[in-house]
């Protein structure tokens, strides 16, 4: 047992020229602080000597036999006489015992054995007097009578002494009650606590009743004084060995030879005593003075525990009601939570099969518009054809109107100098009138094809009124689900850019066109003839222009159809996003409604799962598995009411039940942080 007294074998024990090399080595230092206490303990056993010498010798002729009861007192008095005569004489042989043991053991200097006569026969005496007016308690298996059920109330009334209690209740030599209040004793001792544990014993009396007769010597005057002399043996250091020791069948009998011949020596010292007796009673009153400061402490400790107490009371009256409340509450978010799931699961249902139906109309509108693409695809790579065939010949014309240009120049200087070159020049004209046949019958043809183009932007204003519809039916779909509204939306994207495309090239052409009418004009003004011909294709054109500009309106009107669409699209999102935000702040109640409801369970976990381990039912540290000693406390938990040693429940922390921070083991420290942080999360 690791306390601060160890229990070890006599072999283990050092010789005595060992010790006394060791007593030599010391310091003068530790001298001059001892020396005071060693003439204090020298003359109080002095005045001990010469005030109770007589004490001594009576009570060797009485032998604590009883005096036959004379016949004219009653047995009353006889016994109460008799009660006094008996603690008077074990007062006195206790008085004697202390006194030789302290002067015996300053003259030798060292630490006591259990071999030491003087300290044996001191725990005999102070056995006799613990024994004095003990109550036989009856049993099954007989009547028992010892004094170590007294001791044991130690316990309960000082926390200090537990280790000893625990200490001799493991000690498997002592199977008798006797036994183990004797090395209850010789551990006290060695603490140098025996009077302090015999004075707890007499502050409380009434619980030692229970054990004593009314006349005992524990429940009288003489044991608040065997108390004040035991005080001094706290100058004594004892190293005493209870392994291998039989301290069951010891018996206690009182050696009167020792102290016989300290009283014929004392007899001729009577004379130097009164001194003695004066510094005897100085040291009383010191004693006095150190019992009523300690009284005057235990009473104020006293009234802090009571206020605390009631403090304590009123702290579990409100955790109850608290409790209570928080049941009601959690018994309400359950029915809100029953509900939410139900709403929730219907609502889930009604979507699911919403966008299902959404989704086989989105596939059926997709196959439409996949085919009505292709067909435009085809379309459009058919004119773009025709119009690169058309770019060539307007080539090769712009190519023959620069070679007319500059023949018409070459006539114009050869006129003067040459009437030969008549022929050829009418030769040239000619020529000039079947190219401009030629182009007469290809603007024919343009005529043609602008009546082809015409008609074919008619078809794609019908195939153009035909997808508005489908944008339209699309439109009211996607009002029901957010993943056909985005396809649509990119479809959309995609058809505006393809009409862009188609008013660019629409816009080329017209200025295609324009640059034909300025060459036509100029031609015009060089050939009369042409003119007519020329201003007939320009109205032509200009219908075409008109018609043309007409389309460009209606396409803006279809624009301004687009933009309604998308600000009724706009709005669309908007109560989508506001239906998508109530519902994460319903899935944020819900989360904050999970939590208070794991931190209500943890409560009533605390409160009801976690028991409070007593002091007995623990003898070693839950975490680390050390061993309890009087160096290593016990503490007790506050979350989860195991008992752990100081350095395995250092931290504090403030709990529900308890309002300040209170003292809480390493695994309950953490696992209340990570709660408090993901609470803070």
């Amino acid at each position: 047992i690791k306390e601060d007294f160890e229990i070890i074998d006599k072999k283990q024990l050092p010789n005595m020229t060992e010790l006394k090399n060791e007593e030599k080595e010391k310091t003068a230092e530790e001298a001059r602080w001892s020396a005071p206490i060693l003439s204090l303990a020298k003359k109080a056993s002095e005045n001990l000597a010469l005030s109770y010498g007589n004490a001594l010798k009576s009570a060797s002729l009485v032998g604590f036999i009883s005096k036959p009861v004379s016949n004219d007192n009653t047995a009353k008095t006889s016994a109460r006489y008799h009660a006094m005569e008996e603690r008077a004489n074990l007062m006195n042989m206790m008085k004697l015992s202390i006194k030789t043991l302290i002067q015996s053991a300053l003259s030798l200097g060292r630490t006591l054995d259990s071999d030491f006569p003087p300290l044996q026969q001191f725990f005999v005496v102070l056995e006799h007097c613990l024994k004095h007016g003990l109550k036989v308690k009856k049993t099954f298996i007989g009547q028992n009578k010892s004094f170590f059920g007294p001791l044991e109330l130690v316990e309960k009334l000082c926390p200090e002494a537990s280790d000893i209690a625990t200490s001799v209740k493991n000690l498997p030599e002592l199977k008798t009650a006797v036994g183990r209040g004797r090395a209850w004793l010789y551990l006290a001792l060695m603490q140098k606590k025996l009077a302090d544990y015999l004075k707890v014993l007499l502050d409380h009396k009434h619980l030692l009743s229970e054990f004593y007769e009314p006349d005992a010597l524990m429940m009288e005057e003489e044991g608040a004084v065997i108390v004040g002399l035991l005080v001094g043996l706290n100058v004594i250091d004892a190293n005493l060995c209870l392994k291998g020791e039989d301290l069951d069948s010891q018996v206690g009998v009182i050696d009167f030879s020792l102290y016989l011949k300290e009283t014929q020596d004392s007899d001729s010292k009577q004379d130097g005593g009164i001194t003695a007796v004066l510094d005897q009673k100085h040291y009383v009153e010191e004693l006095n003075r150190h019992l009523s400061c300690t009284v005057a402490d235990l009473q104020n400790k006293i009234d802090c525990l009571e206020k605390t107490n009631s403090k304590l009371q009123e702290e579990l009256a409100a955790a109850t009601d608290r409790i209570g409340s928080l049941q009601e509450e959690q018994q309400q978010l359950k029915q809100q939570n029953e509900l939410i799931r139900e709403r929730s699961e219907k609502s889930v249902e009604v979507t699911k099969e919403d966008t299902k139906v959404e989704l086989d109309t989105y596939r059926q509108s997709r196959q439409g518009l996949d085919e009505m693409y292709s067909d435009v695809w085809k379309q459009l790579k058919e004119e773009k054809k025709i119009r690169l065939e058309l770019e060539k010949e307007l080539e090769l014309q712009i190519g023959m109107k620069t070679e007319m240009e500059i023949a018409m120049k070459l006539l114009e200087k050869d006129t003067h100098e040459k009437q030969d070159t008549l022929v050829a020049l009418r030769q040239q004209l000619e020529e000039v009138k079947a190219i401009n046949l030629q182009m007469f019958h290809k603007s024919q043809n343009a005529e043609c094809s602008l009546q082809q183009k015409t008609e074919a932007i008619s078809s794609f204003e019908g195939k153009t009124n035909e997808m508005m519809s489908s944008m339209k039916q699309m439109e009211e779909r996607l009002q029901h689900a957010e993943k056909a509204r985005q396809a649509a939306e990119e479809r959309c994207n995609k058809m505006k850019q393809e009409l862009a495309g188609r008013l660019e090239t629409c816009r080329q052409q017209m200025s295609q066109l324009d640059s034909k009418c300025s060459t036509l004009e100029k031609e015009l003004k060089s050939e009369k003839e042409q003119r007519q011909t020329l201003q007939r294709e320009l109205h032509q054109e200009k219908d075409a222009t008109t018609l043309l500009k007409t389309e460009l309106e209606q396409m803006e009107g279809l624009k301004k159809e687009l933009r309604k669409l998308q600000d009724e699209k706009q709005q669309l999102e908007k109560v989508c996003e506001e239906q998508e935000q109530a519902l994460q702040e319903m899935g944020l109640h819900l989360s904050q409604s999970k939590l208070k409801m794991e931190d209500i369970k943890e409560v009533n976990k605390a409160l009801k799962g976690h028991t409070w381990l007593k002091d007995d039912e623990a003898t070693h540290c839950k975490q680390c598995e050390k061993e309890f000693s009087i160096s290593r406390r016990k503490h007790h938990c506050r979350n989860c009411g195991d008992i752990f040693c100081n350095t395995c429940s250092s931290n504090e922390l403030a709990l529900p039940s308890y309002p300040k921070p209170v003292r809480v083991c390493d695994t309950c420290h953490t696992l209340l942080l990570q709660r408090c942080s993901s609470n803070s999360s």
